[in-house]
């Protein structure tokens, strides 16, 4: 069956392509025209930036309520990643549940990110929490299902992300992809089961892999795991330059695999400068799309633009994610343990909307 999978791929390319250019429209799994758009933003850390009470501005430089004016702004879905046991309350069962509630409240969608970490869970750091070390393999198995049960009962997400870029597995050593992949397998299915068992039948469950190169080969050692959406990371720093290139993979991808595909990540500097003394994870032209993209305002607009018309003029494209959105420089300017982020945030220097926000 594989084997016929890549036997077709070179004739569902060209058809795909040809649909794409002729109808520019987006058509779900299901050909249905009316499925809205997601238009999420993942704003994880807004709970805590909260906390220094902040003044954001619109697009006029009016004072606005942050949440209240994404939702204004065609924003639909908020990404929030949960952590297990973090050292601070921050990304915390309890934190995640009630801005949910929150979120919620207001007409937002829910799309959970489970680490399945005490902290930062990403293709080079897969920890397991520090409670859940030194098990047996069968015990964190059951460990897996029932804390992804328990966060699905009380949360009900509209999306789950079942672990975050996990390229090379997650829940290392046991759930490393590569020693262990049996074992790998064995973990995700558990997560997955336990969403099927527990959750509302519209929650969809995502398997998020960082980049677009080599995705094919992950999604085919997953292909029989059941989930519903491929989401993908792309940032330029890390995942190439070529905005074309993603849409052939994307493309090979929903060939391959028939699944619904999303950009669980992306981002982009709207200046290289910086608005704080905590250096900045973007700061150089050569991490730059030029000259297309420079760092501006209307660069960083015109890059999240141009990936809104291909997802969706993407069969299968379903959304789209901007991380990091409320990343301003909340510490204060002379801050070494400030934001990394602030200028690839959605809101300039003096917190005033980007026109970046006009895409959503």
């Amino acid at each position: 069956m594989k084997k016929l999978k890549y036997i077709i791929f070179a004739f569902g390319l060209f058809f795909i392509c040809y649909s794409c250019s002729e109808n520019g429209v987006n058509q779900t799994s299901n050909g249905n025209n009316e499925v809205e758009f997601i238009s999420a933003v993942d704003i994880s850390s807004y709970p805590e930036i909260e906390l220094s009470n902040p003044v954001f501005k619109d697009n006029n430089g009016m004072t606005i309520s942050f949440l209240e004016f994404l939702r204004f702004k065609g924003i639909n879905t908020i990404r929030i990643r949960l952590w297990v046991n973090p050292i601070d309350q921050h990304s915390s069962f309890e934190e995640v549940k009630l801005f949910a509630e929150t979120l919620k409240s207001m007409g937002f969608k829910i799309y959970l990110s489970l680490h399945y970490s005490d902290t930062w869970a990403d293709p080079g750091n897969q920890i397991t929490p520090l409670e859940w070390q030194n098990v047996s393999f069968s015990t964190l198995k059951t460990i897996v299902y029932d804390y992804t049960k328990m966060v699905v009962e009380q949360i009900n997400p509209d999306i789950i992300q079942i672990g975050n870029e996990i390229n090379n597995g997650f829940l290392h050593p046991e759930g490393n992809r590569y020693s262990e992949p049996s074992q790998f397998l064995e973990l995700l299915n558990e997560g997955i089961r336990a969403v099927r068992d527990h959750a509302s039948d519209q929650t969809k469950i995502m398997l998020h892999f960082a980049g677009h190169e080599e995705s094919n080969v992950f999604f085919d050692f997953v292909d029989g795991l059941d989930y519903d959406i491929i989401g993908i990371s792309f940032y330029p720093i890390w995942h190439g330059k070529s905005i074309s290139d993603l849409e052939q993979n994307l493309i090979q991808l929903r060939t391959l695999f028939e699944k619904e595909i999303m950009i669980a990540e992306t981002a982009y500097p709207f200046t290289l400068g910086w608005n704080d003394w905590t250096n900045n994870i973007v700061g150089l032209e050569n991490q730059l799309i030029l000259p297309e993209f420079p760092a501006t305002p209307q660069g960083q607009k015109n890059f999240v633009q141009q990936l809104k018309i291909m997802m969706t003029n993407l069969d299968g494209g379903i959304g789209l994610s901007y991380w990091g959105a409320e990343l301003i420089a909340w510490n204060g300017p002379e801050s070494g343990e400030g934001s990394p982020w602030e200028n690839q945030a959605l809101f300039d220097f003096n917190n005033q909307a980007l026109p970046v926000i006009e895409v959503f």
